[in-house]
């Protein structure tokens, strides 16, 4: 699912409830301008590519990676619904997981309002908010 235009800017709080399928690898929650312009790259990894219970964050700027940070903390469970809130200002992205723990993922492009928002991979979205 893809949308465009949306506002989200800095103080604002976004939740978002998803359930990933019963078989999921992973999948991915991206917030910024554009596909080539994403500043929050939000990718929780069941089992993907060699690598099992674990959060990649990145970002990408002119159609061009930045360097993933990695957290170990995994409060998802395949098949099972679960929220998260993302709020941000210009120099963080403040993610409060599943299980109430916080992570905090540099806001790279340092811009205050996007409008572009996704998610792919093996999940379903239930339920968006923006407040």
């Amino acid at each position: 699912m893809k949308v465009h235009d949306m506002t989200f800017k800095e103080g604002t709080e976004f939740k978002i409830r998803i359930k990933p399928s019963d078989d999921c690898s992973s999948f991915a929650i991206n917030i910024g301008h554009d596909p080539d312009n994403i500043a929050m790259h939000f990718n929780p990894r069941f089992d993907w590519q060699g690598e099992s219970n674990i959060i990649v964050c990145n970002s990408k700027s002119g159609g061009c990676w930045g360097d993933e940070c990695r957290d170990g903390n995994f409060p998802f469970a395949r098949g099972e619904e679960c929220k998260f809130y993302i709020n941000f200002n210009m120099e963080q992205f403040y993610i409060k997981l599943p299980d109430g723990s916080m992570m905090n993922f540099a806001n790279r492009l340092g811009d205050v309002k996007y409008k572009y928002f996704d998610v792919t991979g093996d999940a379903r979205i239930v339920g968006i908010k923006i407040k």
